[in-house]
């Protein structure tokens, strides 16, 4: 698709429901940047977790907070896969952050007020020039609340549960379904309730249900937004 307006994109959902998925193949078509705020989440969680500073019973608000000029995050670009990878402090992560460990906790850290300041903020740099595309949980939200077009991505629990199901199942595999169930559960609730940037679908994004859909469709439901976003 061509076009020399380059407009934002914001993509926001719960846990496993596909934005990534369809942020990539957004930023492919269009030949735009992608951004995974997710990951730059789960990078500051396994950032803390591998200092002490949060673990499945506490959350040690006041060292993760000074603690935050320590942590430097980056993408790179892989040269074989051509899929951008994220970076912590030089280190490759891209494996490490996606565990169901640092799942099951990442909802806690970035719940924290000065965590998401700090993000929010870099996150506006690498779109303030358009032509990205962003997907997380306040992107529309807070992140890019004038972007052009926004999306909001759902699908059933059920559905969510296979999905996570089958990607974590390869690299952990003493994991199960009700673990992961109820793993969703909890961050749904994390990020639905917490008081910094709460996860909410805003008045003028569009609701993608991809629950019976295939990767395909979704996209091309999602491209003829674009166009009409383009072309508006």
């Amino acid at each position: 698709m061509q076009s020399h307006k380059k407009i934002t994109i914001a993509i926001d959902g719960f846990s496993s429901c596909g934005k990534s998925t369809l942020a990539k193949a957004l930023a492919f078509e269009l030949g735009y940047v992608f951004v995974d705020t997710g990951a730059m989440y789960r990078a500051v969680t396994l950032f803390c977790f591998r200092q002490g500073w949060v673990n499945k019973e506490t959350v040690n608000q006041e060292a993760i907070i000074n603690g935050l000029n320590e942590i430097e995050i980056h993408f790179e670009r892989n040269k074989e896969t051509s899929k951008l990878e994220v970076f912590l402090n030089k280190e490759l992560v891209e494996r490490e952050i996606r565990t169901l460990e640092i799942s099951s906790l990442v909802s806690k850290v970035a719940s924290i007020k000065e965590v998401r300041q700090k993000l929010v903020v870099e996150q506006q740099k690498m779109g303030e020039k358009g032509g990205v595309v962003m997907d997380g949980r306040d992107i529309g939200s807070v992140v890019f609340p004038n972007a052009e077009l926004k999306l909001f991505v759902t699908a059933s629990p059920e559905v969510r549960t296979d999905r996570r199901f089958k990607e974590l199942i390869i690299s952990e595999p003493d994991i199960t379904r009700e673990e992961i169930r109820l793993n969703l559960e909890e961050r749904d609730h994390l990020d639905s309730t917490r008081e910094e940037s709460p996860l909410t679908r805003t008045e003028d994004a569009v609701l993608l249900d991809n629950s019976d859909i295939n990767q395909q469709e979704q996209l091309d439901l999602a491209l003829e937004l674009v166009r009409e976003r383009m072309n508006g």
